[in-house]
């Protein structure tokens, strides 16, 4: 399991706060499918009692970002090939709209916003920085639907990202630079305000970087199989 900055918490709001951390280590890919949580730990960690901990983990496995074996076994899941490419139509359309609208939204400013995520991404990739590439590209995508202003389509892509965000994470090394190719041709259509030019880009984005997601999806299957 990766390390987490899982600083002391307030008091205030502290279920809430708990769960939105625990989103975000997941979408970060700080914890791997596979990962098994123990409460107790994660308590420690965030420096507070064991029931916020264990509220935000039921609240998780509402979600389907975590698995609830038996109350001492929660575990990250593994995607099957199935869900994840349930998930991956759901984002293609999703987001190619998000796209789309942010291409005849976006500001200089805004452009500029996501040029910065961009670069830094490239720069953390080229630095063997996969935490944080993971992290900017996560930003990078969600940077979109916020240009676009759709906070229920960025928060149904929330939800999506809990889910598959450790897989992307746990792919993103090996993948590279497969994984943010498509944002470049995705900056030329916002800055020209193409819209169905920007959703086609975010949609290759999406189904290219499908390629090594699917492989690892089937390496663990067949790993699983064997044992």
């Amino acid at each position: 399991m990766a390390e987490y900055d899982l600083a002391l918490l307030e008091h205030d709001n502290l279920g809430s706060t708990i769960y939105q951390r625990l989103c975000e280590a997941l979408m970060k890919g700080v914890f791997k499918p596979g990962d098994r949580l123990k409460i107790r730990d994660l308590a420690e960690r965030l420096g507070t009692s064991v029931t916020p901990v264990r509220d935000a983990i039921l609240r998780l496995v509402q979600d389907q970002a975590l698995v609830l074996r038996s109350p001492r076994d929660i575990r990250v899941p593994r995607l099957t090939r199935a869900v994840y490419l349930e998930i991956r139509d759901i984002r293609v359309n999703l987001e190619g709209l998000a796209a789309e609208r942010a291409a005849r939204n976006a500001t200089p400013a805004r452009i500029l916003t996501l040029e910065a995520i961009l670069k830094r991404n490239e720069e953390a990739i080229a630095a063997g920085e996969t935490p944080l590439a993971t992290e900017l590209n996560q930003m990078f995508h969600f940077e979109l639907a916020t240009i676009a202003d759709m906070p229920v389509l960025r928060d149904i892509l929330r939800r999506l990202w809990l889910q598959m965000g450790p897989l992307i994470a746990d792919v993103y090394a090996d993948a590279g630079r497969t994984m943010i190719d498509h944002h470049y041709p995705l900056m030329d259509a916002i800055r020209r305000r193409d819209g169905p030019a920007a959703a086609h880009a975010i949609q290759q984005d999406i189904l290219l970087a499908s390629g090594p997601i699917l492989e690892r999806i089937d390496m663990a299957n067949s790993h699983s199989v064997a044992l």
